[in-house]
């Protein structure tokens, strides 16, 4: 009797191959396989078969890093390669205050846990401390000498946005004793261990956390983490190998942060709610609420690690082996070190030109916000030296922006649509998902031209065409009131206007002059009009409004512009003034080529909210004008308007 094989997981197609299976013992020739009670056997059977390889299917699929999908799978696979998923992230605050007790006290200690709570949106979030901080007081007398109240000052005091817990665990001495954090949501760089043996007195002694076991001792007073079910934390402590092992009876006091993760970010004003002790320890009661100076808002929160970042790190990491050597080595580390970290782009020196030998360049995009502040650059480069070889030196790059802007041509018909400003919403709505795409938004990221225009077509049935314009920007920060040189690269080729105005800017003022002005570009050329074939141009600026009523020249030759290689260099200049808030002018260029791409440590970002979206009603396809006469046409390339609005 022929054997059947199964290779698909179809129902009905189980089910024939059971009918042939069957059908080819003779004891079941005659029968009426489709008759109501055989049926019925048969289809509980194929139902089984499907269930079990379906569940078999799952089972294999599970036990594979790059299919898995269940997250304690995946996050234990990847524990099987040394790695471990971020945890979320609290936002950080910096604040300042004051605190005035009645107390004679030589110092204050403000007490680890809550300290302030924060606003945003209607929400109020805590915020807390991980560590106790003592300041030194400043002592105010009466008259007669008396000491009336100590006032401590606590100055750029970093608080976390979450609540200070602690657990206690007693050592048992047995061999399958867990040490697991029940709380979800903890942010595992807040996480302060200490351990306290029979000669030791208070907490203990503090041990340190790493994220591996190299250069670990059978002395070393260490502990690893790793994530288990339901998004928990347990602690993982030495053998006596690798790591002191603990003593039976120990106690371990562990405390750490709740948080909110990237919910905690935007607070800025903040009220104070913590709880200062005296030299002496006793718990002091300020003699007012003290004011909170908000130095910088809550931010860099940041949500757990997620599955496919796990699948794309653990890897990587993985194959870098806990040292930096290659640009993909950096990438991996540099999300360990510092899990803020949304893209990452890392030059070798000798890319440049001309080549800067020895030395990395590093780019970060934060999860939140454009900039890494000085204090995590630090950070960051500090925790690099046990990475990276000697002798190879790192340099933390700020963040370049490349901005990719439409203005976009959208017709349709007015038949098919109720209201013009819902359906503008669609578009909106449909370039925002685009947005989204793993294309854009990131080191490297294309823009792809061709996909822009499918989807704005294919938003709604209403939609009969589309004429998209593409616009590159970059924004240069201005030294305000200061005599200063800047560059801009974008990377991408600028298209060349014989009668210039491809470059564009918003309003500025400079030195000598109270109207305001604007950057704009004229090509070279050869005495008859014609393009020099050089591919540059001169940077020049102008005064006039945004309608080209009147303008004139004011600087001839401000800068160059290289059209080739995308480049922008302005002469020193000094600018008093900007039309755009935090000293910005924006600059924009019609590129040559509408597919855009983020080179090396450009960062590509597209920028909807800065687009033009503009819906023109197609009286021929409406058939409000059969002849055509009247349609409304645009084209491609630049409209000829001098400034950037």
């Amino acid at each position: 009797m022929p054997f059947t094989k199964f290779t698909n997981l179809d129902f009905d197609q189980i089910k024939t191959s059971i009918k042939d299976y069957i059908r080819a013992n003779s004891d079941f020739t005659d029968f009426d396989f489709e008759g109501s009670n055989f049926s019925v056997l048969i289809d509980t059977l194929a139902y089984n078969t499907y269930i079990t390889a379906f569940n078999s299917n799952m089972i294999v699929n599970e036990s594979f890093l790059d299919s898995a999908t269940v997250r304690e799978n995946v996050v234990s696979l990847a524990r099987n390669i040394g790695y471990v998923p971020k945890s979320r992230t609290a936002a950080q605050a910096t604040v300042s205050f004051d605190v005035t007790t009645a107390a004679n006290t030589p110092t204050l200690t403000l007490q680890a846990g809550l300290v302030c709570v924060g606003s945003s949106n209607d929400t109020s979030y805590v915020f807390s401390i991980p560590e106790t901080i003592t300041s030194t007081t400043t002592q105010t007398t009466d008259t007669n000498g008396n000491i009336t109240s100590s006032t401590g000052s606590f100055s750029n005091i970093v608080i976390y946005q979450g609540t200070y817990l602690s657990k206690t665990f007693v050592v048992d001495g047995s061999l399958d004793q867990r040490f697991i954090l029940e709380n979800s949501f903890i942010d595992t760089s807040t996480i302060k261990v200490y351990v306290k043996g029979a000669a030791d007195t208070g907490l203990g002694r503090e041990y340190r956390k790493v994220d591996n076991i190299l250069n670990i001792s059978n002395i070393s007073e260490t502990y690893l983490i790793q994530e288990t079910t339901d998004e928990r934390y347990e602690l993982l402590f030495g053998d006596g190998v690798f790591g002191k092992k603990l003593e039976n009876e120990a106690i371990i006091t562990v405390s750490y942060i709740v948080t909110d993760g990237v919910e905690g970010n935007g607070p800025a004003l903040f009220t104070y709610a913590g709880s200062v002790a005296s030299s002496s320890n006793q718990i002091s009661l300020p003699s007012s609420t003290p004011t909170v100076t908000t130095v910088s808002a809550a931010a860099n929160g940041g949500s757990i690690e997620s599955i496919d970042s796990i699948k794309y790190f653990a890897p990587r990491l993985y194959s870098s082996q806990y040292r930096a050597v290659t640009a993909r080595d950096y990438e991996s580390v540099i999300q360990q070190i510092y899990p803020n970290t949304e893209s990452i782009s890392v030059v070798g020196g000798e890319e440049l030109d001309p080549p800067e030998f020895g030395t990395v360049f590093i780019t970060i995009k934060p999860k939140n916000g454009e900039f890494v502040s000085d204090f995590d650059k630090s950070s960051i480069l500090s925790n690099l030296k046990s990475y990276s070889l000697a002798g190879i030196n790192q340099k933390i790059l700020d963040l370049k922006l490349l901005y990719v802007e439409l203005e976009s041509f959208v017709y349709y018909n007015p038949s098919k649509v109720s209201t013009v400003s819902e359906l503008k919403t669609k578009v909106i709505n449909g370039l925002t998902t685009y947005g989204s795409s793993t294309d854009i938004n990131k080191f490297g990221g294309r823009f792809k031209y061709s996909k822009i225009l499918n989807v704005i077509d294919n938003i709604d049935d209403a939609i009969t065409s589309n004429i998209t314009r593409v616009r590159i920007r970059r924004n240069l920060k201005a030294l305000v009131n200061q005599f200063a040189q800047y560059e801009l690269c974008y990377g991408n080729s600028f298209h060349i206007n014989p009668e210039g105005k491809n470059i564009k800017s918003t309003g500025f003022t400079i030195q000598g002059q109270s109207d305001m002005l604007y950057i704009t570009d004229i090509p070279n050329k050869n005495s008859d009009g014609s393009l020099d074939g050089s591919g540059k141009g001169t940077l020049t600026i102008v005064k006039g409004d945004a309608e080209l009523s009147e303008n004139r020249l004011i600087v001839a030759s401000a800068g160059t512009v290289d059209y080739v290689h995308g480049e922008i260099i302005l002469n020193t200049i000094n600018f008093t003034s900007t039309e755009r808030a935090n000293n910005i002018i924006e600059i924009q260029a019609f590129p040559q080529s509408n597919d855009v791409i983020g080179l090396k440590d450009l960062y590509l970002s597209f920028a909807i909210g800065d687009s033009e979206i503009n819906m023109i009603k197609d009286t021929i396809t409406s058939g409000e004008q059969i002849s055509g006469v009247g349609y409304k046409v645009t084209s491609s390339y630049s409209n000829g308007v001098l400034t950037r609005g």
